[in-house]
């Protein structure tokens, strides 16, 4: 069986400057789904034309339109990249300027030219989780996300809150304090 080795981690996306270079379909999905997850994210678009709904959501948020094709003095001070133009040569380009600056660059539909992907994400209060396919079927990404929607109770963020609250009375070092933990909630998991 394969294994996917990819490190998730959760960014901060209102402390980094992201970049989609792109307003088309492909620009829409991605911009919602950041700001879905992230909805002070900070992200600056660039693309010679924009779609009307891209526009409508762009501006929704204070996102900022740069109405122009992209040149490699748009990646100044970015931290993130994506590409999602429909043209390979461009988007090549995109991603080679990115390597070039150390800029983590997503390219769109083209898992070759990622350092990272976009996969499902399913978010209940305080709980996110992160669902990667490795960048091979977005379907399957989105099928477990929604089970994961309908499984977890909405009120998982209770549960969360309550332990938080509990783990500040907790004396002793961290150690001590995981252990604690970790007895008090091995209930919570069922196990067969």
């Amino acid at each position: 069986m394969a294994k996917n080795e990819l490190y998730p981690i959760f960014l901060k996306a209102s402390s980094l400057n992201m970049l989609i270079i792109g307003g088309g379909t492909v620009a829409l999905e991605k911009l919602s789904f950041l700001l879905k997850s992230s909805p002070n994210a900070q992200i600056q678009m660039v693309s010679p034309l924009f779609r009307t709904d891209t526009r409508a959501l762009a501006e929704k948020f204070g996102i900022e339109m740069i109405l122009e094709s992209y040149n490699q003095d748009h990646l100044k001070d970015k931290h993130i990249v994506i590409t999602t133009t429909d043209d390979i040569a461009v988007n090549e380009r995109v991603y080679h300027d990115c390597r070039i600056r150390k800029t983590l660059v997503n390219v769109a539909d083209n898992p070759p030219y990622c350092d990272f992907y976009m996969g499902g994400i399913v978010t209940k209060g305080n709980v996110k989780i992160a669902i990667s396919t490795n960048g091979k079927s977005p379907t399957t990404a989105k099928r477990l996300r929604q089970f994961f929607e309908d499984v977890i109770p909405d009120n998982i963020d209770d549960l969360v809150k309550n332990l938080n609250e509990y783990r500040k009375t907790i004396k002793g070092d961290f150690e001590e304090k995981v252990e604690i933990l970790n007895n008090f909630t091995k209930g919570l998991v069922n196990r067969k």
